[in-house]
């Protein structure tokens, strides 16, 4: 419960700062480029994540995806709703308990049943907080809330 209260506490905070893209709500920076630059698909392929480079770049719906290769982009190309992350590339731990369209961290990642989820993971108040923890503990009710809520949002 202590760690649903921080989270409250946080995702009021940080909300005002998320950078979206209105047309299609998935995580970017001020330039539209996704997760970071984080190569989506070397989530699939290498079970890392890696960042991508603008040489390996693909447009998709006024959203820029980097890859690590020519192949991954390819690989995206071919089927970009396969290694899109849930929720747009959001927080799934916010999403499944606010509803709310939080900053993850494009480290701490977890592949299930073939789906890319991201979770916060940084400081707050001085301490570690890693919403995989909690998301963990409850995985399979959560991933239903936090459908139900992205369903919400579009």
């Amino acid at each position: 419960m202590k760690v649903l209260h921080i989270f409250l506490t946080l995702t009021v905070l940080v909300c005002a700062t998320v950078t979206s893209s209105a047309q299609n709500k998935i995580a970017t920076n001020t330039e539209k480029i996704a997760l970071g630059g984080y190569d989506v698909v070397a989530y699939f392929k290498s079970h890392d994540a890696v960042r991508g480079n603008s040489e390996n770049s693909v447009d998709h719906h006024g959203v820029t995806y980097y890859f690590i290769s020519p192949e991954n982009a390819t690989t995206f190309k071919s089927n970009p709703s396969a290694y899109q992350p849930r929720y747009g590339g959001y927080c799934a731990f916010a999403m499944a308990t606010q509803g709310k369209m939080v900053p993850a961290d494009p480290q701490t990642f977890k592949i299930r049943d073939g789906k890319l989820y991201l979770f916060y993971n940084d400081y707050y108040q001085g301490k570690p907080f890693n919403t995989i923890v909690p998301w963990n503990n409850n995985e399979k009710e959560l991933i239903v809330k936090a459908d139900d809520n992205w369903e919400g949002q579009n």
